[in-house]
């Protein structure tokens, strides 16, 4: 007895020795854990939209830093219900536990892991998970180390915000959002519970991606939150009932608007460089959700319907189908895959086909007949006489998208791209921004970089010019053709049309305008000269570069963005100012700590560009537009007057353009392809772009009161029309053009008769 006491106090001490041999050569290796007293993760990149809702995300790591005292009481009871029950009991090292997993991997033969959360954030924050007996001793110290320097709250904090659960989410708060699109701070024990399950294996107990399993995960830890004293028997019981409603797509965000997160991501990127996407920058812009959602739809359903006008294209791929079913369904995987819905417009494979019925299979297994009108789109597709490529047969990948009235349609992606952007013309604030029809399809964001020819929509900048040079709305202005040699152009002869080819004669430059007649913007321009209209033409914003001093200005030949445009029309719709449009209002870091903040612009003299009488008599012009013009279709179908702007197309309609505005918000719609081609023979600003832009302005202005403009110092109304005092009357130019029908070069100007002969020729070609 005395020999087996002094061997095992001898075994004892060598032990002791050898552990402290080990702890102190591992100790000194150890790394500095001081840090994690002011836990800093990588966090990323947030957007967010005026009223707070998430936009967009950057970063390696989709994380929502929150304070333990943030973190709601379930999430951390379903935590440690299944991670570790005694956290608040042990020293960091659950001693029971190990003997408890040790027992259970002896009567089971199959391993039972005892680390505690302590243990699990040494390891995620500092070690590797290497199964090897020196990590476990550096994991071990560790722990110590931890629970010396750290309270338990800051350890479970750390845990909590640190900790991978797939989908690229860390933390259980970027969880909540992206498996179940809600904050944290709202998860009840069901979601608690499922959350609580993906620490041990984030691919394996996926919601998305392995339901039935996650399941199971989720009854335990439901069952082990009872018999820990978390919940009560009727919680439990209620939990296991409820019906969880899990995001398809954790990438999905509730509102669309890539395209402006995107631009926000390259504006700090600019300024923050890497340190972009790890110091946890809260972006808050000036975008109204509502107002961006309403604008998605409305470009979109624009662009459809003009899609649905065009010849079809062929299915987008062609498969062979096997006869087995899993095969089969492999195969229908696999494709659609590759070729993954775009919005409502979503990816299909044909199980039979012929001209009378279209039956598709969705990746959900979903079966979709299509039939009747459904069926237009693709006629030719169906045909027996249609090319191979273009043949829909089984095994061809199409696209279908639900009507209205519940019904499907066959369809195709569309070509053709388009831009929407709304902003307040009173400080110049985003309010909504489109790129293009689909930011997964194509990121080129159309407002902001797409130069293209804004047509007529460009009219009123020489219009609003030559009121400075005494034409007045009431001048008589001939609407007859006109001719330019070589020797006039300095190049090839030129002899411009108007769009219908049609010449109407004399016509007021109200008349002019609301019905978009080229030769009357010509002459205009003539009369005030190429060089001061695109002098004049820079008080709104545009570059005098892309728009050369020639008579072509007149018909819009230079170039524009989207964005320049809802810029310069701002200038008519907020009294003369010139605003410049911004995005960002402020900016915070991850604790909410004010970094940079703008403040909405208020408008001053400093910032005008024409004068106030000057935008009055061009909004009295603009109204007439939408009122018995181009764009009447606006007033007529919105019934109020408060509406101005100006289509626009340019030559063999390659761009389609309307540009307007109410006083409180200005909107412009562009359509186009990107590499410049025709639209179609009858493709128009007012048919295509118009459309948009009233069925954004319907939902938009729904109840908002009717605003009308006061009327300036300096302008006079005689007989209904509208006059700078000193051209009032026939002091100012009277006629252009009315000297002979074809000419070239500058016109005489010539008087017109009396007031009474002057109404009467109003009358006669109005």
């Amino acid at each position: 007895m005395l020999w087996a006491g002094g061997l095992t106090l001898a075994g004892a001490t060598t032990l002791v020795l050898l552990v402290g041999i080990a702890l102190a050569v591992a100790y000194p290796n150890l790394p500095d854990i001081s840090a994690l007293s002011d836990y800093r993760p990588k966090l990323p990149l947030r957007v967010f939209a005026s009223d707070g809702k998430l936009i967009g995300e950057f970063g390696e790591e989709r994380r929502h830093l929150t304070p333990i005292q943030d973190i709601p009481k379930v999430m951390k009871d379903a935590v440690l219900a299944i991670e570790d029950a005694r956290f608040y009991e042990h020293g960091g090292v659950d001693y029971k536990g190990i003997l408890r997993a040790a027992l259970a991997n002896l009567g089971r033969i199959k391993s039972q892991g005892a680390s505690t959360i302590t243990m699990q954030v040494a390891r995620n924050v500092y070690l590797t998970s290497e199964k090897t007996y020196t990590r476990k001793i550096y994991e071990i110290l560790l722990t110590f180390k931890l629970e010396h320097l750290l309270t338990k709250d800051q350890i479970l904090e750390i845990y909590m915000n640190q900790i991978f659960l797939g989908n690229r989410a860390y933390g259980f708060a970027a969880a909540s959002e992206a498996y179940f699109g809600k904050s944290l701070q709202n998860v009840t024990v069901a979601e608690a519970a499922m959350l609580a399950g993906l620490p041990k294996a984030p691919s394996a107990y996926n919601p998305i991606k392995n339901p039935k399993r996650a399941r199971s995960r989720q009854l335990h830890i439901i069952d082990r939150m009872l018999v820990n004293g978390f919940i009560s028997p009727e919680q439990a019981e209620a939990a296991k009932q409820e019906p969880l409603t899990v995001k398809t797509n954790a990438d999905n965000t509730t509102v669309h608007a890539e395209f402006v997160a995107e631009t926000v991501r390259q504006l700090m990127f600019a300024q923050y460089g890497d340190a972009t996407y790890t110091r946890g920058l809260n972006v808050f812009t000036t975008l109204d959700t509502a107002q961006q959602d309403i604008a998605y739809k409305a470009l979109r359903n624009g662009i459809m319907k003009y899609e649905q006008r065009q010849f079809y294209r062929g299915p987008e791929k062609f498969v062979s189908l096997p006869s087995d079913p899993q095969a089969m369904d492999d195969v229908i995987d696999e494709v659609l895959q590759e070729h993954p819905d775009n919005g409502d417009v979503m990816s299909a494979v044909v199980l039979e086909a012929s001209s009378k019925k279209i039956q598709v299979i969705r990746q959900n297994g979903e079966i979709i007949e299509i039939t009747g009108s459904g069926l237009q789109p693709v006629r030719s597709g169906l045909s027996d006489k249609a090319a191979a490529n273009i043949r829909i047969r089984r095994g061809a990948v199409i696209r279908v998208v639900q009507t209205p009235n519940g019904k499907w349609a066959a369809t195709q992606l569309p070509d053709v791209e388009g831009a929407f952007v709304a902003l307040d013309p009173r400080d110049g604030s985003i309010k909504a921004l489109v790129g293009g029809f689909d930011f997964e399809k194509n990121k080129f964001n159309h407002v902001t970089q797409a130069w293209r020819q804004p047509g007529s929509s460009f009219k009123p900048f020489i219009y609003s010019a030559a009121l400075e040079y005494g034409v007045t709305p009431a001048t008589i202005i001939n609407d007859s053709p006109l001719f330019f040699d070589a020797g006039v152009t300095g190049g090839q002869p030129w002899e411009p049309k108007n769009y219908d080819g049609k010449f109407e004669g004399p016509m007021s430059m109200r008349s002019g305008l609301a019905r978009s007649k080229n030769m009357v913007s010509i002459r205009i321009l003539q009369t005030v000269g190429p060089q001061n209209a695109q002098a004049w033409a820079t008080r709104f914003g545009f570059d005098a570069d892309k728009h050369p001093a020639y008579l072509t200005m007149a018909l819009g030949a230079g170039s524009v963005t989207p964005m320049q445009m809802a810029s310069a029309y701002s200038v008519f719709a907020n009294g003369g100012y010139r605003v410049n449009p911004w995005l960002i209002s402020r900016v915070t870091d991850q604790k909410g700590k004010l970094i940079t903040q703008t403040h909405a612009p208020m408008l001053n003299e400093s910032m005008r560009a024409i004068a106030p009488r000057n935008a009055f008599i061009m909004n009295s012009l603009l109204q007439e537009v939408t009122r018995s013009g181009t764009a009447a279709s606006a007033q007529a179908r919105l019934k109020r007057p408060d509406l101005y702007g100006k289509t626009g197309t340019t030559n063999d309609s390659l761009d389609a353009w309307f540009a307007g505005y109410q006083p409180t918000l200005a909107a412009i719609t562009w359509i186009g392809y990107d590499t410049p081609r025709k639209l179609g023979a009858r493709e128009t600003g007012g048919g295509l772009s118009l459309p948009v832009w009233i069925e954004f302005m319907a939902q938009v202005l729904k109840g908002a009161p009717v605003m009308a403009y006061t009327v300036p110092e300096g302008v006079v109304n005689l007989d209904g029309e509208w006059f700078y005092d000193e051209y009032a009357g026939d002091a100012g130019v009277t006629s252009l053009g009315l000297n002979n029908e074809l000419e070239a070069g500058r016109p005489q100007v010539i008087p017109l008769p009396a007031a009474e002969e002057k109404n009467r020729i109003l009358d006669l070609f109005r």
